[in-house]
């Protein structure tokens, strides 16, 4: 009986080791973008930019108001409602902000007054307690 050759049985092995190693690099890299995309999305669903949009609107305008109620007497509070309504309008999204003191002085935060910023987007909630 003749001898039989194996080294088409080593071509073989060798084939099928490299198409399993295919199929499990594939695999991971599926794995990556889906793990990619759902990263991707939560970033895009927290609204930070607009939060800390928000955040220094709210300081400056009452620093702004504080400042002008001080040296020409008493101003108008519209920034607050402007605020509101730009948020709501462009961004879709709750926001309100209050100075709960015995004297409520709001728009025109005095020292030592607690400034609450809430903001509420449908997907993010966020609320902030500023001392003046």
């Amino acid at each position: 009986m003749a001898r039989l050759k194996d080294d088409a049985q080593w071509i073989i092995l060798l084939g099928f080791i490299i198409s399993v190693s295919i199929f499990f690099l594939a695999l991971i890299i599926n794995e990556s973008v889906l793990v990619g995309q759902t990263t991707a999305e939560s970033v895009l669903e927290l609204p930070k930019s607009d939060i800390h949009d928000l955040r220094n609107e709210v300081f400056r305008s009452a620093q702004i108001s504080a400042e002008q109620a001080k040296f020409n007497g008493a101003t108008s509070g519209d920034w607050y409602r402007d605020l509101v309504d730009i948020s709501m309008s462009r961004k879709n999204a709750v926001i309100n902000i209050s100075v709960p003191s015995p004297i409520n002085h709001w728009p025109y935060p005095q020292a030592y007054d607690t400034i609450y910023i809430h903001f509420n987007n449908g997907v993010t909630n966020y609320n902030e307690i500023f001392y003046y």
